[in-house]
């Protein structure tokens, strides 16, 4: 660090500032030491700066679930806001089926490994409840913050998925629809629960009977799809799927049987994807910003690393994005 500092003609106080960010260092200051630092080839000591500043500048990421379009721009917001304060991700991934049986010793493997591996703080992103209870003996001198639908006081982020169910199902009810079906998410998600608990709050709030299609496995078009075979186009002028991905195979199935949206019914999905636009017809959705909320977990835990100060709740809020999958009744 000491030749870095003679190269760029500054103090080795200035350089330890230029690392650690911590203190002021002038932006043409800052050119002349990334400039020596790429000449010398210098590569800081992470053993010994761990030693001084008792951080090791790491966070170990536990995801659980199969990566969907969701959970990978979690992890895609993350590593971003990572990259930018100079942070390592370790990132531990458990990939379960539909049943997600004896996840809880694999999860505690993991955790029990961050430990070892002394990161400042740790992620836990999850679809499953119980989260709670596996946390419950967590060390309180490791920052954590939990992404789930399940709001917890301190130290939680997620989406609203409630909002994004009622949101959606009000959009259909006020385009004259009143028959409407819900494709349900797969059951023991956290988030196929609250968008299907949205649907059903508004369905009963305007005075109508929900009908909820439980046929998802995963999330899917797949199970979109198996969706759209079994339902009765009799019963609903509408529907809302609980993600994009289920809402294109139930777009799918229906359309070898002749039907067609908007002309014969209408259909709202949760995420917006990017290929929700160009969907047969566009995909009406409800936006939720999951880069957004890997970006603010991010910045939540790392402000409680640096000041010891605990986070709260973080919510991500929907947004409709109408487009022609959806249009006014004509007819009941």
């Amino acid at each position: 660090m000491a030749d870095v500092a003679k190269l760029a003609n500054v103090s080795t106080q200035t350089v330890s500032r230029y690392f650690t960010g911590v203190g002021y260092v002038r932006a043409e200051t800052r050119e002349r030491i990334t400039a020596a630092i790429e000449e010398l080839g210098y590569v800081p000591n992470q053993s010994a700066r761990t030693l001084r500043t008792n951080r090791t500048n790491s966070v170990g990421v536990l995801t659980m679930g199969a990566f969907t379009y969701g959970s990978s721009s979690v992890l895609t917001g993350l590593g971003f806001a990572a990259r930018e304060a100079d942070v390592t991700l370790t990132i531990a991934a458990l990939d379960l089926d539909f049943e997600a049986q004896s996840w809880e010793p694999e999860a505690r493997r993991a955790l029990t490994h961050f430990k070892s591996v002394q990161v400042d703080g740790v992620v836990v992103s999850t679809p499953l409840p119980g989260i709670e209870a596996l946390l419950a003996d967590w060390e309180q001198s490791i920052p954590l913050i939990t992404v789930s639908e399940l709001r917890a006081e301190d130290g939680s982020a997620g989406t609203h998925s409630h909002a994004a169910g009622w949101g959606a199902t009000r959009h259909l009810i006020g385009l004259g629809h009143r028959r409407i079906i819900h494709v349900a998410g797969p059951e023991g998600r956290n988030e196929a629960q609250e968008r299907e608990r949205g649907y059903q709050d508004a369905m009963l709030d305007a005075g109508l009977n929900p009908h909820v299609i439980s046929a998802a496995k995963d999330w899917s078009s797949v199970s979109g799809y198996r969706a759209g075979e079994r339902a009765d186009q009799t019963v609903f002028t509408a529907v809302f799927a609980a993600n994009d991905e289920l809402a294109l195979g139930f777009m799918s199935a229906l359309e070898r049987r002749g039907v067609k949206a908007p002309r014969d019914y209408s259909i709202v999905g949760v995420d917006d994807m990017p290929a929700a636009a160009y969907f047969s017809p566009p995909l009406t959705t409800m936006r939720l910003d999951f880069r957004a909320l890997g970006i603010a977990t991010f910045k939540m835990l790392h402000h409680q690393i640096l000041t010891g100060e605990a986070a709260h709740h973080h919510m991500v809020e929907p947004e409709l994005i109408i487009r022609e999958s959806t249009a006014r009744i004509t007819a009941s």
